[in-house]
């Protein structure tokens, strides 16, 4: 089963990353209840560099609770964390931690079904691309070599595009219906990354 362990957001903020002042909403932080999600995101979320997030196809950020493990490891390795210290949601960058579904089970074109009742329709996101690290990733995972890792792992996550505006919220059961499945996400970020 596929299902919404949290919902995500922030607004864009200033960081300080090797000397240079760069605006960034990359450390989300869990909203309680219901968030609505429109054409271009969640109500509330900012993405700060429109060049590489947000827009129609990348509007939501998806990312596995299944790799948090692998990510405590790597930042304890690094010494940017303590050895015991958890993956909070939203460190990633990602709008919906999922529990249930990785990269090697997704493909360009499945679409998402989330949650929704006859008061408050759920909606529809479809699977558009991989995301790519940058160095704002490795100054929020506190080590140089963070991006460089998503790379080698293939622990990308999913950028989504919004089919059916509606809302979202921890605790929802998600359905995947199959799209054409000729372009799976991990493969096609592996491409990308070698190329």
């Amino acid at each position: 089963m596929i299902q919404i362990l949290s919902v995500n957001r922030a607004q864009a903020r200033e960081l300080h990353i090797n000397g240079r002042r760069v605006r960034s909403a990359i450390g989300k932080q869990p909203v309680a209840g219901a968030v609505a999600v429109g054409r271009m995101g969640l109500e509330g979320d900012e993405q700060a560099d429109l060049s590489v997030h947000g827009g129609l196809s990348k509007a939501v950020y998806a990312y596995p609770s299944e790799h948090f493990a692998f990510w405590r490891t790597v930042r304890a390795q690094a010494q940017a964390a303590l050895w015991d210290e958890d993956i909070p949601p939203g460190l990633m960058g990602e709008n919906l931690t999922l529990a249930g579904i990785t990269e090697d089970r997704l493909w360009v074109g499945d679409q998402l079904f989330i949650g929704g009742t006859a008061d408050a329709p759920g909606c529809v996101l479809a699977v558009s691309e991989p995301r790519f690290p940058c160095f704002k990733f490795n100054a929020v995972m506190g080590f140089k070599h963070a991006a460089k890792m998503m790379v080698q792992s293939g622990y990308c996550g999913a950028y989504l595009g919004v089919i059916l505006p509606g809302v979202v919220a921890a605790g929802d059961a998600v359905q995947l219906q199959p799209g054409p499945r000729e372009v799976n996400l991990r493969d096609l970020f592996k491409a990308r990354a070698s190329a």
